[in-house]
């Protein structure tokens, strides 16, 4: 979720700031980030040629840990120099540059993958730029965490950033649910379609729940895109309003969505 919404005028992946924000606090990121579901990776895997995977928007390689500890060679490319050293420390090998400016270098991987960060990429510069780092056969997978709250506490949420937010009417409606996701992978879809070099994209989803204690989520919150760009009061305005809606704590149905297809000769 952002708390910053996209302006109208810009794209997501045109909005640097908000894009570059997730390294001013990169510890809580990786601590309070959730993971993926095991069979998403094991689908990537399984429809791969190979085990040599690049990572795009690594971040603090939350995903890449999936991936190693299946047996992959990952490497990480990520703009935030503060994400990357963290990702670095756990043994990942980090590229720091937007993908769209990455220089493969000959390198070629069996799998591209993106976690929750291709919409920061430009759609068709991104795509075609994995298109020349994939081997013949190789497969894109870019995918996200939907979030679904349970309804009463989703509106009290909402209502949250209303009272604190009363200018960011895109924020009035709570958490995102997996439909909006499904609607960026279709993009993502079309956009790799335009690049050129692959096979038909297709969709995926994986269903899966976490229970969150009041503490734990709160960690998260200041994690969305933006957050810590809020001035301070706001940000303890809108952590105390969505402490108290969520009481002790509640059950986040999650959706992870994908985009995926296969680099042809």
């Amino acid at each position: 979720m952002s708390t910053i919404p996209p302006s109208p005028q810009l794209r997501p992946h045109e909005q640097r700031q908000v894009a570059e924000s997730f390294g001013n606090d990169a510890d809580r990121y990786d601590r309070a980030r959730p993971g993926y579901p095991p069979a998403l990776v094991q689908q990537i895997l399984d429809t791969s040629p190979g085990r040599d995977l690049l990572d795009v928007g690594c971040g603090t390689g939350i995903a890449a840990r999936l991936f190693k500890a299946a047996g992959c060679r990952v490497t990480g490319v990520e703009p935030d120099e503060r994400m990357a050293e963290l990702a670095r420390q756990t043994g990942l090998t980090v590229d720091v540059t937007k993908f769209e400016d990455w220089n493969p270098a000959g390198r070629a991987y069996d799998a591209v993958v993106a976690a929750q960060a291709w919409h920061w990429v430009d759609p068709v510069a991104g795509a075609a730029k994995a298109a020349t780092a994939l081997r013949p056969g190789g497969r894109l997978a870019v995918f996200w965490n939907a979030m679904q709250l349970p309804a009463d506490l989703n509106e009290a949420v909402a209502a949250v950033y209303r009272q604190a937010l009363p200018d960011q009417p895109m924020l009035h409606r709570g958490m995102p649910g997996p439909e909006v996701y499904q609607r960026g992978c279709v993009s993502a879809g079309e956009a790799v379609q335009k690049a050129g070099g692959f096979g038909e994209p297709e969709q995926w989803r994986f269903d899966w729940s976490r229970d969150y204690a009041r503490a734990e989520w709160l960690d998260q919150v200041p994690t969305f895109g933006g957050f810590s760009l809020l001035p301070a009061d706001k940000q303890e305005e809108i952590l105390a309003g969505i402490g108290e809606a969520v009481g002790d704590g509640f059950t986040m149905a999650y959706a992870t969505v994908a985009m995926s297809a296969v680099r042809i000769v």
